[in-house]
């Protein structure tokens, strides 16, 4: 079993950059393919970004795509989500998410195929 923390929201204005980690336990975390998630008020969650196994795969949203770098060290048993050029529709909660995974350098896009997910860390970004 996994457990998986996330850390590093917090408010920001438009334009500016943040970088949210997901720090997960055990000692199996290159097992996992992982990614990133979002859900705004009132909205339904959504995909932002993978990563596979190797971290030598990684997709990320066309929404974020350019501004938002997904990337993992295995050695920190962490997973990490650079984002700049913040917009105020950035604002959401992040939730990061591990898939259980036999290909070292596929990427999981739907959130039905994760199988841990951690509790969320808030981002703001002001106008």
């Amino acid at each position: 079993q996994v457990q998986l923390v996330e850390s590093g929201g917090g408010l920001v204005e438009a334009g500016g950059s943040l970088r949210v980690s997901c720090l997960a336990s055990g000692r199996t975390f290159s097992s996992y393919a992982m990614g990133w998630f979002r859900q705004a008020p009132g909205k339904e969650r959504e995909f932002v970004a993978a990563v596979s196994r190797s971290g030598g795969t990684t997709y990320c949203a066309d929404s974020v795509k350019g501004r938002f770098t997904i990337s993992r060290d295995n050695a920190k048993n962490t997973m990490y989500l650079q984002m700049d050029n913040l917009k105020p529709e950035d604002t959401a909660v992040y939730y990061c998410a591990a898939a259980r995974s036999s290909y070292f350098t596929v990427v999981v896009t739907s959130d039905g195929q994760y199988d841990y997910w951690g509790q969320g860390t808030q981002v703001t970004v002001s106008s």
